[in-house]
């Protein structure tokens, strides 16, 4: 008889293993990955492994630290990764593929990243945070005793504000150093300031020759008032920039051809502000000569996959063939990311795509083998050798001993009809040991962004309202990606309006298809976008009995200036700026429409969230406290934008307990 699983609980987040960032080897029959845990100290911890193709995984690095960013020396007999270890930033290190002691090649104050190896494995280029008058070969790396004493003295310190853009949601309040590219040679053991201007510079490639570095930045003296990201070439032998793009789009995911005569590049020119669909760029390095080759097409390039268990980075390309014939990319689309290639002629041919969520890839340039990293709403991610006809091998098993005894809800999937006829795509999960003839509670989940998509990939959150028993129904709403550029572009200057019937329509008609589902306990939850947009529902309907709303935006008219996005978003996705329209910014504001809330609302909101910073929170839960309404407010210290995905584990299996404490409580 066999073994009856259980139902997965908040804390089963700290048992999974996530792999990321997937590299094969220069000779193709091993590739390196990264998989990153959570320890008993309730902290993250990633660790290298190292996999011969037609062998088992073996981790490369231990210890209580963070070992990322793996990358081959041209000649396979080395490793660059960047690494915690040392106590404070992360720092590179260089460790020989037979194994062996790492040895430590940085110690910059502020830390490096990002390495990447010269086409001759003389040198390793990488980036790091200066300041413009530091010396980039008398860096010493900072003790704690020193960190903590400058830390204290920031606090201590007033903040002198004279930039628009002088804080983010992932770093904080800026300062004044300035991401730089640094080049070392590993002979001489010397390093070499290649970017000198403040301005922050993001490395993309080196040329085969080893003369030319590709970066993308704005080095426009009103960058602080613009949103673009230019390409740009810097000739090392006589330290000249060439601008390659026209300062009106936004470039990326850049790199060389193998013969160094091309280069390709993800990027647009904000047709629909930040709506528009990624294209793929070619240009001829000689003449400069520009083409995009996906004019044609109409899905997102990349990969806009919202999922919240996702750590790392991976590659989703565009990465060219040995031939300089074809390029491969990941994209979005109807729920799903493919593999796919498309040559320089036009022609577009699907490598891979199913059911799933290809997070990333690697693939070798001579054998053409390629590896890809899976997930599926049941399994957080693997990897798999792809074969002829679209068949995959599985390498690894990162978390089947885990999830072995883990009941976990295959998505039913669903084609909702919203009232203007328009196709909108959903998934449902029955709860846990369901039983025949029994009505259950129901959770609409709505995703942020907008500009994002719910699909076939590992969801914690959902699988865990599902165990506790709950039908979970998650949707793209018009504005989501997946469907095409009219689809993304639909819900811009219509917050609230047609993206709010496609969730009402997608309720009505899983009612109508599900028997089950108890009409009279219909809960609701969203972050984000999905937080502003449960704020809506409440405030528009009463049918939902209970309302989670997570990192809310409540009052469109403070966004504006409060979010480290608000001056530009605000105009990008309702079509006004604060002073253009101030009460078309507050028609669009939840929080006019609070007296009509009757819905049981739970607030949870980080406390340094710079994105939808926790005043909308505050807002919105003074409104309706003295209003007499029914709500709490939790506030998450130390918690970012992304509370959800990458805080604090404890935090974040804090917040899920409060959910379900919520809906147990009203549903």
């Amino acid at each position: 008889m066999s073994k009856q699983k259980r139902a997965i609980t908040a804390e089963d987040l700290t048992k999974l293993s996530i792999y990321s960032d997937p590299q094969i080897s220069p000779a193709g029959d091993t590739y390196a990955y990264v998989s990153t845990k959570i320890n008993d100290k309730q902290e993250y911890v990633s660790h290298i492994y190292l996999q011969e193709i037609d062998g088992l995984p073996r981790q490369w690095t231990f210890g209580e630290h963070s070992d990322t960013h793996p990358r081959f020396s041209p000649d396979g007999s080395q490793m660059v990764f960047q690494s915690t270890r040392s106590g404070g930033a992360p720092q590179l290190w260089l460790l020989s593929t037979n194994g062996g002691e790492a040895m430590q090649i940085t110690t910059f104050k502020h830390g490096a990243s990002s390495p990447s190896w010269s086409r001759d494995g003389k040198s390793i280029i990488f980036t790091a945070s200066l300041d413009a008058d530091d010396d980039v070969s008398g860096q010493e790396e900072m003790s704690e005793e020193e960190r903590n004493k400058e830390k204290e003295k920031r606090n201590n310190k007033p903040l002198v504000v004279t930039r628009l853009k002088y804080k983010s949601d992932a770093k904080g309040f800026h300062d004044d150093k300035c991401v730089q590219i640094i080049q070392y040679d590993l002979e001489k053991k010397t390093f070499t300031q290649l970017t000198s201007k403040q301005k922050d510079h993001a490395f993309q490639d080196i040329s085969p020759s080893g003369t030319q570095i590709l970066f993308a930045a704005n080095l426009n003296e009103d960058a602080d008032q613009e949103l673009t990201n230019d390409l740009y070439l810097l000739d090392i032998t006589t330290n000249k920039t060439t601008k390659l793009t026209d300062g009106n789009g936004a470039y990326g995911s850049a790199s060389f051809s193998p013969s160094g005569n091309k280069i390709i590049s993800f990027g647009h020119e904000f047709t629909y502000s930040g709506a528009t669909l990624n294209e793929i760029y070619v240009f001829d390095v000689e003449s400069g000569e520009r083409t995009c080759l996906t004019s044609a097409m109409d899905m997102q390039l990349g990969d806009a996959m919202i999922g919240d268990t996702r750590q790392g980075i991976s590659e989703v390309g565009p990465i060219w063939s040995k031939d300089e014939k074809e390029i491969f990319f990941i994209a979005t689309d109807r729920g799903s990311t493919a593999l796919y290639r498309l040559k320089l002629t036009g022609e577009l041919e699907t490598v891979y795509a199913e059911n799933n969520h290809i997070f990333g890839f690697t693939r070798h340039a001579e054998n053409e083998s390629i590896i890809i990293g899976i997930s599926s709403p049941t399994n957080p991610g693997d990897f798999h050798l792809l074969q002829e006809e679209q068949q995959t091998k599985r390498l690894t098993a990162a978390n089947e001993s885990v999830l072995a005894d883990i009941h976990l809800s295959e998505p039913e999937e669903l084609t909702i009809t919203a009232e203007d006829g328009w196709e909108i795509q959903g998934w449902l999960l029955r709860p846990f040991n369901m039983e025949n003839d029994k009505k259950y509670p129901f959770v609409l989940e709505v995703h942020g962004g907008p500009h994002a998509m719910y699909g076939n990939t590992f969801f914690h959150e959902m699988q865990l309202l599902a165990a506790k028993g709950y039908v979970v129904l998650y949707t793209n709403p018009r504005g989501s990606h997946g469907y095409g550029q009219k689809f993304v572009d639909a819900v811009r200057s219509d917050y609230g309006g047609k993206d709010y019937s496609d969730l009402m329509s997608a309720v009505d008609q899983a009612i109508e298809v599900y028997d089950f589902i108890d009409t009279d306990r219909l809960g609701v939850t969203g972050g984000s976008y999905g937080g502003f947009m449960t704020n809506w529902i409440v405030g528009h309907t009463n049918r939902f009995k209970a309302a989670v709303t997570q990192r809310c935006i409540s009052n469109w008219l403070s966004f504006y200036g409060v979010s480290d996005i608000g001056y530009f978003f605000t105009k990008w996705e309702l079509g006004h700026r604060l002073m253009d329209d101030p009460k078309k910014l507050w028609e669009f504001s939840p929080l006019k429409y609070a007296e009509n809330v009757e819905t049981p609302l739970l607030i949870l909101h980080g406390e340094l969230d710079f994105r939808c910073p926790i005043e909308q929170g505050e807002q919105l839960f003074i409104t309706l406290k003295q209003l007499r309404k029914e709500v709490e407010f939790v506030r998450f210290p130390g918690a970012n934008h992304e509370l959800s995905r990458s805080g604090k584990p404890a935090m974040r299996i804090a917040r899920l307990n409060h959910i379900c404490r919520w809906f147990e409580t009203y549903l």
